[in-house]
């Protein structure tokens, strides 16, 4: 599969965008999903290329990486607004797909983790239009100043774990995830309960982020609407 060529930081760190799920709550695929003008996985990309030297797009399958490519490389839904400040460093989006169907965000994990090349790879869905690339900075330096730990999850106050929002060592999270897949488990959290994993509550983000919009994912067209409205009244603040 075609890598796309972007001009980016961070070299060394990696991240992974799972846009293969079915999106059965928002009725429609949500990484073609247009967010102000542009597909929700063109946000995504150009924002994780900020904090990582490569992405890794993890489609369902070939064709469906093969479409997800021609969209990111069409003219008109390219990279905006940031695309200003990717100037120093060659940066590679690789697309890739699903090694096992049905087996949800484990699987597309796995595949993404089997082509990213860092040590620490930041995952994530193609769903989180205010991703904040200083939150993702952030929770990388927590691993690079925790070194005796596989992962960084951000946790919420009632103890629910962000496993699609955090960092993690690529050789123990594959590890994991493989096993986990032998095991025929699908849910996220299993790989994680084999992890020294380094928590951290979100509200530490709040001196970076203080709406921790960047959580703020899409599941149904009442969440998409609600980005819109949120859009409509911070503007651009809300990418920054």
């Amino acid at each position: 599969m075609q890598a796309l060529s972007l001009k980016g930081t961070r070299p060394g760190r990696s991240a992974v965008i799972l846009a293969g799920g079915n999106s059965s709550r928002m009725g429609e695929d949500k990484a073609l999903l247009r967010f102000e003008g542009r597909p929700l996985l063109c946000w995504t990309v150009e924002k994780l290329a900020l904090s990582a030297g490569e992405v890794v797009v993890v489609a369902k399958d070939e064709q469906h990486a093969k479409q997800l490519l021609n969209l990111t490389c069409s003219a008109g839904d390219g990279f905006g607004d940031h695309s200003r400040e990717l100037e120093e460093q060659d940066h590679r989006v690789v697309f890739t797909w699903d090694s096992i169907s049905g087996y949800g965000p484990v699987a597309g994990l796995c595949a993404g983790l089997c082509k990213a090349s860092g040590v620490y790879v930041f995952a994530t869905g193609c769903d989180l239009p205010f991703l904040k690339p200083k939150v993702v900075d952030r929770i990388f330096e927590m691993a690079d100043g925790h070194q005796g730990f596989d992962a960084v999850v951000p946790v919420q106050n009632n103890g629910f774990y962000e496993p699609l929002h955090s960092v993690y060592r690529r050789d123990k999270m594959l590890a994991a995830c493989r096993r986990a897949l032998e095991n025929k488990e699908r849910r996220i959290y299993a790989p994680l309960q084999e992890l020294q994993v380094y928590r951290v509550l979100m509200e530490h983000f709040r001196s970076i982020d203080p709406e921790l919009m960047t959580f703020f994912n899409l599941n149904t067209q009442k969440d998409l609407e609600t980005a819109r409205a949120l859009w409509s009244v911070h503007g651009l603040s809300c990418q920054q």
